[in-house]
């Protein structure tokens, strides 16, 4: 009798082995006609590997994560069955899923178009309805070079001749198309339904390796229904509308120059007001917090960087170079190395723990051309650092405290729906594994013991030790990874620092790294997609500008401007000989936030009219109290807290 655990805890018992399909058909119809896959005892299978032993067992659709990446995996052999039966000679290499959709890679002179894309997801369809049974076959290494060989597809006898000699060799059918896949995939093609659509075409390098031959990428998108993909296309759609770079065009913020300085910023002025302004948000908000600030040298010796583990792991990303007394410099990646020498000045005694130490530290690492996007994605850019030095006994407050800290300043900008992630050790790191032990088990019972929800995320956190992170969801559901807390018991040892404990003994100091932004630059890419632009008053770069209905008005315009300067605002007069429609139409394209009219009543009256953005609605106020009601709104939140 084989006994079979389903995920509410019930059991069924069976006289024989059972296909999960099956299983499926046992418990209901509704869920077999559901069912994609089969999880069996934590290991996801086709739907058709037969239970033949006590089992824990979980039917698997599309409603479930790892089912909608299973469909869009077969969708993408779907894709490229479709391509082979439109144009035999192109070759296939690989096409994996990935976040929100799937790509695959193919070799093909022509470029694909657009009109080439309408063909492909006519042809899917068909392929679709036909209902191709896909079925999963083992071969030797011999029969599957063969094969491929046999087709003409050269890279995958290529991924084949470099498997390990004991790997086992499976193919996915499905009619006259086959592919190497590991799988699982659906049980046949109409289990894949009509919801995809290819988004976009671009190159990409056999392997990832630039000396190798350049493929064409076709990315696509799949859903378990039409709604789900008329909610991520609306989602798309959205997301181009606010991306950080268009907005920074139009707000004449920022750019790029990628012949001169790939991967870096050039601030404009109004950009680099609201860098400013997130540098000083966050040095008010670490004063309140026992913080105190410093700065440590942009080029250090390499060394630093070899002590600490940093070059043997992330070597080939610094920038560095010799000087003509032979010495190995470099700019630094990351603040860690100067923090730890600035605490190494002096010797400390368990009353000046914790010490909290911040820097705001401009770092460089190379990242390739291909994965520089705007803001995002940088060569150059600007961490809100810090380095927590405190006793073993302090660890658990001071990572709390911190967390408060982190989710108060996520609210003030208008983040509220924030998930964590523990990330434990990976397989290459430095330290034991009893380090490791009390520096994951000090970061999970800070979270339990306040409440905390947290998901594990195995293998992932830094190589000196575990880290928190802390990831945003914006307006339109797109999540954001920022804020870090990493608990280092390593670098200490490595650099030999201290502190005198209440037993006039030395002791070892546990190390926090800690950052809230992540960076400044990519922070304030976020902000300006979650805003769409509209940043809050307090944070708008050009808080007011004033416009006069005629040049009668003008001297009116530039006295109201004078009183919003006085009261710390930042405020302009728009004086061009424009129509007041046509200037209130551009200034809502720069997002201004504040835009008052000026004519004759509100000369005569001293009063203003105000029109908000992204408001048709007007109000004429006392300039007086206008102002008062503005100063109030653009106040720095936690200015004296």
């Amino acid at each position: 009798m084989i006994k079979i655990t389903l995920p509410d805890g019930s059991i069924k018992e069976f006289e024989s082995p059972i296909s999960g399909l099956e299983l499926a058909e046992s418990i209901s119809n509704n869920l077999k006609k559901q069912a994609l896959a089969v999880e069996l005892n934590g290991e996801l299978k086709d739907l058709t590997t037969p239970i033949t032993c006590n089992s824990t067992v979980k039917i698997v659709t599309a409603k479930d994560k790892a089912g909608l990446e299973i469909l869009r995996h077969s969708c993408s052999h779907v894709m490229s069955e479709a391509v082979k039966e439109l144009w035999p000679d192109v070759q296939v290499t690989i096409g994996p899923f990935i976040e929100d959709g799937f790509y695959y890679d193919f070799a093909r002179k022509e470029p694909f178009t657009t009109e080439d894309f309408v063909k492909i997801e006519e042809k899917m369809k068909e392929i679709i309805a036909r209902d191709e049974k896909i079925e999963r076959e083992v071969v030797s290494r011999a029969d599957a070079i063969t094969l491929f060989n046999s087709r003409g597809e050269n890279y995958k006898v290529e991924i084949i001749e470099d498997l390990p000699e004991d790997a086992e060799i499976s193919l996915y059918r499905q009619g006259d198309y086959v592919d190497l896949c590991r799988g699982p995939h659906v049980p046949s093609t109409s289990k894949i339904g009509t919801a995809f659509k290819i988004m976009k075409v671009s190159g990409a390098y056999w392997r990832g390796d630039s000396n190798n031959e350049m493929l064409q990428r076709l990315y696509a998108t799949a859903w378990a229904d039409k709604k789900d993909l008329q909610e991520y296309l609306t989602k798309i759609e959205e997301a181009a509308k606010r991306d950080h770079r268009k907005l920074g065009r139009e707000m004449d913020l920022f750019h790029f120059e990628p012949e001169y300085a790939p991967g870096a910023v050039f601030w404009h002025d109004k950009g680099y007001k609201i860098y400013r302004k997130l540098i000083e948000y966050m040095r008010n908000r670490q004063y309140h917090n026992g913080y105190e600030e410093v700065s440590t040298p942009r080029i250090m010796d390499r060394c630093l960087w070899e002590t600490s583990g940093h070059w043997e792991k992330y070597g080939a990303h610094n920038y560095s170079g010799q000087t003509e007394d032979g010495k190995m410099f470099c700019i630094k990646p990351m603040n860690c190395p100067g923090g730890l020498l600035v605490y190494k000045q002096g010797q400390k005694s368990y009353r000046d723990l914790p010490l909290r130490m911040a820097e705001f530290g401009k770092v460089n690492r190379y990242e390739a051309s291909g994965a520089l996007m705007g803001l995002m994605r940088v060569r150059e850019f600007t961490q809100d650092d810090a380095h927590i030095f405190c006793t073993p006994e302090q660890m658990e407050e001071e990572c709390i405290s911190t967390m408060k800290l982190i989710f108060d300043i996520y609210k003030d900008f208008g983040f509220e729906n924030i998930k964590i992630y523990l990330s434990t050790r990976p397989e290459k790191r430095i330290g034991s594994d009893e380090i490791w032990d009390i520096s994951e088990k000090s970061l999970a019972k800070a979270l339990d013991s306040h409440g905390y929800q947290y998901e594990i995320n195995e293998g992932e956190g830094a190589f000196y030790g575990p880290k928190l992170e802390f990831i945003l969801k914006d307006a339109i559901g797109r999540e954001w990874q920022c804020g870090t807390i990493q608990v280092d018991m390593n670098l200490p040892e490595r650099f030999d620092i201290s502190y005198i404990g209440e037993d006039g003994q030395k002791h070892q100091p546990v190390m926090l790294h800690r950052a809230l932004f992540g960076s400044i630059e990519r922070f304030l890419g976020i902000l300006i997609e979650h805003h769409a632009g509209r940043l809050p008053l307090w944070l708008s770069p050009e808080q007011v500008v004033v416009a006069p209905v005629t040049s009668a008005f003008n001297d009116y315009a530039t006295k109201v401007v004078e009183e919003l300067r006085r009261n710390g605002l930042s405020a302009k007069t728009d004086l061009r000989n424009e129509k007041i429609n046509y200037k209130v139409r551009e200034h809502s394209l720069t997002k201004t936030p504040v835009i008052m009219v000026v004519g004759a009543k509100e000369e005569e009256n001293n009063t203003v009219t105000i029109r908000r953005l992204g408001s048709e609605k007007q109000t004429v106020k006392p300039l007086n109290e206008a102002i008062q009601e503005l100063v109030n709104e653009a106040q720095m939140p936690h200015l004296f807290e």
